[in-house]
C-alpha cells in the first residue's frame, strides 16, 4: 500500500506542471469541442463502468470459497439478460450518433459563427477578421488582406472578434493547429480549407503544425496573440513600420525551405498574392500555373473542335457514289 501511494504521489508531481490546454481552452469553438469530448466519454462510461464493476462483483461472488453461490452448469439463456446486454449499448450508440450528427453540423469549421461565447451572439454588423494562412517549409505565413500586412510565425487577433482563416500550403500537406482556439485544419497545396473561430481570453497561445512535413517540422511553431482592439491596431502599425514589402520576388525567397525561422513582418503585400499562391501562379509564366493550364486546355479543346468541324466538312464535301 505504501509503495502504491508513493507511485501515485510521483505521478501527481510529474503531472503538476502539465497544462491540459485541450481541456481548458480559451476559444469558444475549442470549448464546444471539449464539451463534445466530455459528453462522448461520459456516454461511453455508462457502459464501461458497470461492466468493469460487474467483472469484480461476479469474480468475488462466484469464487470457489463461496459455497452459497448457485452452481448451474446447464444454464445457457436469459431473455432479461439478453435485453440488458443489447438494449443498453444500442441506446448509447443512438445517443452518440445523434450527438455526433448535431455537432458535425454545428461545429463545421466552414460555418460562419453565430456566437462568440455561450449566451453571447455575434454582434450585428461585426465583420470577421480575415487571415490568409500559408504553410511553407518550415514556417507559417499569415497575410492580412484588409490591413495590407503579412507576418511570418507571428499571428494576432482581437479578443471576441470572429476570425476567418483561409488556409493553404506551398508544397506538402501540413496541419494548422492552435489548441486553445480550435481543432486542427489541414493545409494542402492548391487547395483552400477554412476555419471560423474566435478567442475569448487575452494572452499568448502556442500554434504549430500537427502533420509531419519534413526535417524542419519540429520548429514549425508560432505564437498567437489574443489582444484588445487597441493592442491589435498597435500590432498592425508595428508591422507597417517594418518597411519590408512582400512582393512576388520576396515570396519566392521566403518559400525556400528553412528551419527555425525567426519572426518577420511585412508592411505591404502584393495584391492577389494569396490567390496566386493557391493557384501556383506566383510566377505567371510557370506551366504549373492553373490559369495557364486552363488556357492550354481551352486551346486544345478549341483546336479539337476545329479539327472535328473540318473533318465533318470534308466528309460532307466528298462525292457520293451512285450505282
Amino acid at each position: 500500500m505504501k509503495a502504491l501511494r508513493g507511485l501515485v504521489l510521483i505521478a501527481v508531481a510529474l503531472l503538476a506542471g502539465c497544462h491540459t490546454v485541450l481541456m481548458s481552452p480559451s476559444g469558444d469553438l475549442a470549448v464546444q469541442q471539449r464539451d463534445l469530448i466530455i459528453d462522448s466519454v461520459l456516454l461511453m462510461l455508462l457502459i464501461i463502468v458497470p461492466v468493469m464493476v460487474l467483472i469484480f462483483v461476479f469474480a468475488w461472488h462466484f469464487r470457489a470459497s463461496n459455497k452459497q453461490a448457485d452452481y448451474d452448469p446447464d444454464w445457457d439463456h436469459s431473455t432479461m439478460l439478453e435485453l440488458l446486454i443489447w438494449s443498453a449499448p444500442l441506446l448509447i450508440i443512438i445517443a452518440l450518433g445523434a450527438l455526433t450528427w448535431v455537432s458535425t453540423h454545428k461545429l463545421d469549421p466552414y460555418r460562419p459563427l453565430d456566437r462568440i461565447a455561450a449566451g453571447r451572439p455575434v454582434p450585428a454588423g461585426v465583420k470577421p477578421l480575415t487571415v490568409e494562412v500559408v504553410a511553407l517549409d518550415w514556417k507559417w505565413l499569415f497575410i492580412y488582406p484588409e490591413e495590407g500586412i503579412a507576418t511570418v510565425n507571428d499571428l494576432a487577433a482581437p479578443v471576441d472578434r470572429p476570425i476567418q482563416f483561409k488556409i493553404t500550403a506551398s508544397t506538402v500537406m501540413n496541419s494548422f493547429f492552435i489548441p486553445a482556439l480550435a481543432g486542427q485544419i489541414y493545409a494542402m497545396p492548391n487547395m483552400e480549407t477554412q476555419l471560423q473561430a474566435v478567442m475569448n481570453k487575452p494572452g499568448d497561445f502556442e500554434g504549430f503544425s500537427a502533420n509531419y512535413s519534413g526535417s524542419g517540422f519540429s520548429g514549425m511553431r508560432f505564437t498567437f496573440h489574443a489582444v484588445s482592439d487597441d493592442a491589435f491596431a498597435q500590432w498592425v502599425q508595428q508591422a507597417k513600420a517594418s518597411g519590408n514589402a512582400l512582393n512576388r520576388d520576396a515570396y519566392v525567397k521566403l518559400e525556400q525551405p528553412s528551419q527555425d525561422e525567426p519572426v518577420h513582418r511585412y508592411a505591404s503585400v502584393d495584391a492577389g498574392l494569396y490567390q496566386d499562391i493557391l493557384t501556383n501562379c506566383v510566377q505567371p509564366d510557370s506551366m504549373s500555373c492553373m490559369r495557364n493550364m486552363k488556357a492550354s486546355d481551352a486551346k486544345a479543346s478549341d483546336a479539337g473542335a476545329v479539327r472535328s468541324s473540318n473533318d465533318s466538312n470534308a466528309m460532307a464535301a466528298m462525292p457520293t457514289a451512285h450505282p
